[in-house]
């Protein structure tokens, strides 16, 4: 069951071939023996999940059952849940229990799927690699000595390592797109403003964005038919009649116009993994797309335009963890503003307290024209690189990520190193577009041992039915998203 679609999950469910408290049990039972090791579940309740998985149970026997309904899937520790930690991988959160539920949590149970519990993630959602987390990093299942890729590792692990059936995640430069290049599954970000973020803890407002991860295009079709919609309460969500993203998933290639940029394809991209890409653009060519090469002028801008603009809007989105009101707090202080400053010293890792750090300086009188209006000018011309290549394309295809996963503490001690993980993620957040990762196949690392790679699909603004419909027929002609980690201590549970 373990490795089956949410569709043929589904199917089994309403046929009683299972109920949702078995299946529910088994992904708990795959949890108690894998996360110990690889450390992608933050907070668990299997209390309250089997609960969430008999009132399934009593849904389908009524005939009532939505496509997910009964579902297990794993939510980033970014949403807040009501009556779950919620820590955002931070000590500074270790002990908050969150008192309402996110948008994207509510959408989930109103389809009657089932909180399996919340996965880790870097510290407020900052790094790529999940080693910035309060509570530890997250294993690659494919190696345990290489990271899963960030922010939203914890989900990427469990989805790889098949301790959920699909997860959530959140994208502010890459964190959905990246993980699911090195771990192996697919990932979707949305187009800005169609998944809700009210109750997702910000990091940068103007960049954040909730998707799906899971195993296949179809799977992700799924859940966004769950996710998207409009939300009053979120003042960036966009009022849209709501679709069907399954809608297009078998029309055929034929006349596809697939936008290749040279600049995704320059100095920097390992030559493994650039090979693993153009085979999968060459399946392309089969299924009757046509290749036409186009330009992102810009596209190296977008990491230093990226760690202008984010590190300005967390500082302002985290001036609220002041140890007043809820979060961390000092246990000695002399007044007020040594409890801010001793509460925040010791509530932040260092990531984090970096990117205040940066954002506050952008920000302050004198740099602010210098840095934070250059960088929105810079987003701007970002923008309109890929308003021009659409003009020529209906998607662009390139890699997800410049290599495969790195070893653990690799890069820790150079940020920049860190940050150009993001290369080819980062500019389709600055311009608002949808991009997603799928499988495409296999890469020798460091050390010889085969690792996924993804191959990235972006899509003009709203067009996740289309980048979905062209990831699926992929996935018709290859298995690369049926592959699964095959290591001692997943085969004890498989």
């Amino acid at each position: 069951m373990i490795n089956c679609s949410l569709k043929a999950l589904g199917q089994m469910l309403a046929k009683k071939q299972v109920s949702s408290v078995e299946l529910t049990q088994e992904f708990l039972n795959r949890i108690d023996t894998l996360n110990p090791e690889i450390n992608a579940y933050i907070a668990l309740d299997k209390n309250k999940s089997l609960a969430q998985a008999k009132a399934a149970d009593i849904r389908i026997a009524a005939g009532s059952a939505a496509p997910l309904t009964g579902i297990p899937i794993a939510q980033k520790d970014i949403f807040c849940a009501t009556g779950w930690k919620t820590t955002c991988g931070s000590k500074m959160l270790a002990n908050f229990v969150a008192p309402y539920d996110a948008h994207v949590i509510s959408q989930f149970d109103a389809a009657g799927a089932v909180n399996l519990g919340k996965t880790n993630m870097d510290e407020f959602a900052m790094g790529s690699s999940n080693e910035t987390s309060y509570f530890g990093g997250v294993k690659n299942p494919w190696d345990f000595t290489r990271v899963p890729g960030g922010s939203s590792g914890g989900s990427a692990a469990a989805v790889a390592a098949r301790m959920c059936a699909a997860a959530t995640g959140t994208d502010t430069g890459g964190s959905i797109r990246q993980p699911a290049s090195l771990c192996g599954f697919t990932g979707l970000k949305p187009t800005y403003g169609v998944v809700s973020r009210y109750g997702m803890i910000a990091f940068a407002s103007s960049l954040d964005q909730a998707g799906p991860m899971a195993k296949s295009a179809e799977d992700c079709a799924l859940m966004m038919n769950v996710m998207a919609g409009f939300d009053e309460r979120d003042s960036t969500s966009l009022q849209r009649d709501k679709e069907d993203y399954t809608r297009d998933l078998n029309k055929p290639l034929n006349g596809l116009r697939v936008g290749l940029p040279k600049e995704f394809f320059a100095d920097g991209l390992d030559a493994n993994v650039a090979k693993v890409v153009e085979t999968a653009i060459a399946e392309y060519k089969k299924l009757g797309a046509e290749i036409v090469e186009i330009s992102l002028p810009n596209t190296g801008l977008s990491i230093p335009v990226y760690y202008v603009l984010a590190p300005a809007e967390a500082s302002s989105n985290l001036s609220r963890y002041d140890g007043v009101r809820y979060g961390h707090r000092a246990a000695e202080y002399t007044d007020l503003m040594d409890m801010y400053c001793k509460s925040r010293a010791e509530g932040f890792g260092a990531e984090v307290k970096r990117r205040i750090l940066i954002g506050t300086y952008v920000l302050s009188a004198g740099y602010y024209d210098a840095y934070y209006l250059k960088a929105q000018q810079i987003r701007r011309l970002i923008a309109q690189d890929f308003e021009e290549a659409f003009k020529h394309c209906d998607v662009i295809m390139g890699p997800a990520a410049p290599s495969t996963a790195f070893k653990a503490g690799e890069k820790v001690d150079d940020p920049v190193a860190m940050y150009l993980q993001d290369i080819y993620t980062i500019s389709t957040n600055l311009a608002g577009l949808p991009g997603m990762s799928i499988p495409a196949g296999f890469s020798a690392g460091s050390d010889g041992k085969a690792l996924p790679v993804g191959l990235q699909i972006i899509g003009n603004y709203f067009d996740e039915a289309r980048m979905l419909n062209v990831a699926h027929q992929y996935q018709q002609v290859t298995d690369w998203h049926t592959r699964m980690p095959e290591l001692n201590t997943l085969k004890e549970v498989a």
